[in-house]
């Protein structure tokens, strides 16, 4: 009996300190035996998951060892192979949350880097996540969040190859998935969300790789700077709707929420410009001009002075 309770996840026994190399070994062995996900293993891997990313943070800091095992036994193909089973939101939220802890406290450059080498994050970003999960959505945008916080010069070549075409990711051709992913999700219904994205873009901008750049100029500037205009230019109409039809004023807190987020898209256009990369304020600029400041401002005051004149 004593040897049932003991003898947990099978063939190992469960070592009492969880902050050491044993412990790791423990839940490899653990994921190998469990890696088809079933009704009946599910708290056993999540738990599992939660597990390695403490023991992971502490090596980091702690012992070397630790990494070395995890990267010997590609312990990070394991999140992938339970990403691609139908898993439900409950495994896939732990995974994500997994990550992004694991992410957000590695201090050590050189784990950091073990843990990008092998194209695995660039893999688990084209993911396709139900996002229709509220949960699984919150997770995943700060994961990729999380990921851009840890970009620098040396950083940024793990997940844009800066010959173009090289990051071989299956069934995707993105060049830069964190960028290409997360800008898809400008103008999320969640006002979080959508926070995150543009702090993940200023995040990029500031890295220092004219590569880098020049592809966001080529592939991405026109089309994310025309849909920011014209989705921050239907805010301002909603404003402005929320301003004539409230002579009773009986929308005081909507209209200061549409203010207070006006102001947000006004301070993000301003971060941009501010970092002063010439190729992407000209497209910025352009259409900024042409598709909200000339046909909106300048238009409605043009109109409201005629109007007076009639008057």
């Amino acid at each position: 009996m004593f040897r049932s309770r003991s003898w947990f996840g099978g063939g190992l026994w469960k070592p009492k300190n969880p902050h050491s190399l044993e412990h790791l070994k423990y839940l490899y062995n653990v994921l190998s035996k469990n890696q088809v996900v079933s009704e009946n293993n599910r708290g056993l891997l999540v738990e599992t998951l939660r597990s390695i990313a403490e023991i992971l943070i502490w090596g980091d800091q702690n012992d070397s060892s630790v990494f070395d095992f995890f990267l010997e036994k590609n312990m990070l193909s394991f999140f992938l192979k339970i990403m691609k089973q139908k898993c439900g939101s409950y495994v896939c939220v732990q995974l994500l949350q997994t990550l992004n802890i694991l992410f957000e406290n590695i201090r050590n450059e050189t784990s950091l880097y073990y843990l990008l080498s092998n194209n695995h994050v660039n893999s688990i970003i084209v993911h396709k996540f139900d996002f229709s999960d509220e949960e699984v959505m919150a997770y995943y945008i700060s994961f990729l969040k999380t990921l851009s916080l840890k970009l620098n010069a040396h950083t940024i070549h793990f997940f844009y190859n800066e010959v173009g075409t090289a990051l071989h990711l299956e069934g995707h051709t993105n060049d830069f998935p964190l960028y290409t992913e997360a800008i898809q999700f400008f103008n999320h219904p969640e006002s979080m969300v959508r926070i995150a994205v543009r702090t993940l873009t200023l995040n990029v901008y500031r890295v220092e790789d004219r590569s880098m750049l020049q592809f966001i100029r080529d592939k991405t500037a026109a089309p994310y700077f025309s849909n920011l205009v014209w989705f921050i230019g239907n805010h301002v109409l909603e404003l402005d709707s929320c301003v004539r039809n409230d002579a009773d004023h009986q929308s005081q807190n909507r209209l200061s929420d549409l203010v207070a987020e006006h102001l947000d898209h006004l301070h993000y256009l301003n971060d941009i410009l501010c970092l002063d990369i010439s190729d992407l304020n000209q497209v910025l600029t352009d259409h900024l001009l042409n598709k909200l400041l000339i046909p909106l401002y300048v238009y409605s005051l043009t109109k409201r002075r005629r109007d007076s004149q009639l008057e």
